[in-house]
């Protein structure tokens, strides 16, 4: 039975994709069908692929081979869905080989491409680094728009943009990671929203009175309607509410996503010829920022649990850092001999250049891991930066 890893995934200029395997058991011939499973692979995605033409690796040189046995290290190219670690098998005749265990990237970089042309190439190129480097995360952060790439670390950060620039001649600059930040409102308050524009012809018109509270923390958006007398017709209603979810993507006071409120529709008037779906989603819109404006704005950070594992000589230090990047510590715990196992709260605002102050803190001798927990309000101080 074949049983084989891939080794290291590369590219070529002139082959494309080549990956390094290595086998454990069973003999590889070329225009051989094969099956990879490994992380990358789930259920529903088909790992099934093809050897074309084996190669023996000879420095720069590449030796045709008509077959590989156990022991062998040999390339194979355009595997288009291999990566590093992922197990190659027969199809239909599974083997279990043990994962590698790979660092976590917690270094988050920031990037945007230096021009359109390095912006055109960029997408491809870091999709094929990603293949290469199993320890490289690429991710596009919905909230904040930006290209973030997590490494391990400086050193790691630095040999990928440099492999963007040598291998794949894309130039990027490295950008400030934002975090996703939230807004909700810390008091209740009533809007109006008046849209009437009447020049002749079919104009807009609309008008919506909301009311809006403040929810516990996580609660997300409610939206309610206690309109009396068909004020606002009822067809209209869920163009309010439409209006209203718009708004609360756009935020009200710095940008930044809404959340945590009840918005209840308690009067309005429309028009029998000139009232629309789109005149009541943007007075619904109108009646939220008039709102917001009568109300106290704050806004909400996202706060990590961190656990940190580091030897006992370096507790005070550490403790100390966390709490000037105004985290809570939990509680320790004994996590091996001489080692202490540290659980904290920390805002995510803190922890852009953490793992290399933990690395010069401890010398290195220190590993953390971090997860999104929740959002918080943010000192109104630090917060005063972040309002426009």
């Amino acid at each position: 039975t074949l049983a084989a890893q891939v080794i290291r995934v590369t590219g070529d200029a002139y082959v494309g994709r080549i990956s390094l395997l290595r086998l454990y058991a069973g003999t590889l011939r070329p225009d051989t069908k094969i099956h990879l499973s490994g992380p990358a692979h789930t259920a529903d995605q088909n790992g099934d692929d093809r050897v074309t033409a084996l190669t023996s690796p000879f420095g720069k040189l590449q030796r045709p081979v008509p077959h590989a046995i156990a022991g062998d290290l040999v390339c194979a190219a355009k595997l288009t869905t291999a990566r590093a670690g992922d197990t190659v098998h027969e199809p239909g005749h599974p083997v279990d080989l043990d994962g590698w265990t790979l660092p976590e990237p917690l270094l988050p970089i920031a990037v945007e491409a230096h021009s359109k042309a390095d912006d055109d190439k960029l997408s491809q190129a870091l999709t094929r680094l990603a293949a290469e480097d199993p320890a490289l995360r690429v991710e596009q952060n919905p909230d904040t728009h930006q290209l973030v790439l997590w490494c391990t670390g400086e050193a790691h950060a630095d040999v990928v943009l440099d492999r963007l620039r040598t291998r794949h001649g894309v130039h990027v600059d490295t950008v400030e990671p934002k975090v996703a930040l939230r807004e909700t409102f810390g008091t209740a308050a009533a809007g109006h929203g008046r849209l009437v524009k009447q020049s002749g012809g079919h104009g807009q018109y609309a008008i919506c009175d909301l009311e809006v509270e403040p929810l516990p923390a996580g609660s997300g958006f409610e939206f309610q309607e206690h309109v009396v007398g068909g004020a606002v017709p009822k067809h209209f209603i869920p163009s309010v509410e439409k209006g209203v979810r718009a708004q609360l993507a756009k935020g009200v006071a710095t940008g930044h996503p809404l959340v945590d409120v009840r918005v209840t529709l308690t009067d309005g008037k429309a028009h029998s010829v000139d009232s629309s779906d789109a005149s009541f989603q943007n007075a619904a819109a109108l009646a939220l920022r008039d709102a917001a404006e009568h109300a106290v704005i704050r806004l909400l950070e996202p706060v990590a649990a961190v656990t940190v594992l580091l030897p006992d000589d370096y507790l005070g230090a550490v403790l100390g850092d966390l709490s000037a990047r105004r985290g809570r510590v939990l509680g320790t715990e004994t996590g091996g001999p001489g080692l202490t196992l540290l659980r904290a709260e920390v805002p995510e605002l803190e922890l852009v250049r953490y793992p290399i102050d933990l690395r010069s803190l401890t010398h290195g001798t220190a590993e953390f891991t971090r997860a999104h927990l929740r959002h918080e309000p943010m000192p109104p101080a630090l917060a005063e930066r972040y309002t426009d």
